[in-house]
């Protein structure tokens, strides 16, 4: 596990044994079941996670009780309700697993200790950010230009482990369209 996490920083940016040492001191594991939650909404949201193995959602539920599939999150990737996280509120989404998940979990103070005890950290985490942003506007964007099936392509291109991986009724909802529309789409 170290390894990978490691293996995923020095993507980024460079570590020495020390640093890497005093990055992975600010993390704690854990290991969670298929369906559990890590975050509920209304929660108060304690941890960035880091998935070294395993598959989660991150879920919006409207007023309507409509569920949205906002994110995947599978290995090397970092998810949580980062609006909650960062200012201190109640989620408004949940996260659950898809699958068995193994993560590294950060917490908000730990993130503020090693952003300022190794200055390149704070590199490392804006590089994520903002290439999170730019997903995010992708995403977007593709709902507002693109079709059903255009979407449907973009995100088999993009994440075909995904189809393996993700039920067809929470690719759907991820997508925005019926399941009996992503069948459709599929053949």
């Amino acid at each position: 596990m170290q390894d990978i996490f490691r293996e995923h920083i020095e993507k980024v940016i460079p570590l020495t044994d020390e640093e890497f040492a005093f990055v992975f001191s600010h993390f704690s594991y854990q290991r969670y079941k298929k369906r559990q939650y890590l975050i509920r909404e209304d929660d108060h949201v304690e941890h960035a996670y880091f998935v070294v193995s395993g598959l989660l959602k991150l879920e919006y539920t409207d007023l309507s009780a409509k569920r949205h599939i906002v994110s995947f999150a599978m290995e090397d990737w970092w998810e949580t309700d980062f609006m909650a996280y960062f200012n201190g509120t109640k989620a408004t989404m949940s996260l659950q697993c898809i699958e068995d998940t193994d993560v590294l979990c950060l917490s908000l103070a730990d993130y503020h200790k090693l952003c300022s005890g190794l200055k390149k950290m704070e590199r490392f985490f804006l590089k994520k950010s903002n290439s999170g942003h730019i997903a995010s506007q992708q995403r977007i964007l593709s709902f507002l230009t693109s079709n059903a099936k255009e979407r449907y392509d973009q995100l088999l291109q993009q994440y075909p482990s995904l189809f393996q991986r993700v039920p067809k009724t929470l690719l759907a909802a991820y997508l925005g369209i019926s399941r009996e529309t992503l069948s459709r789409l599929s053949y």
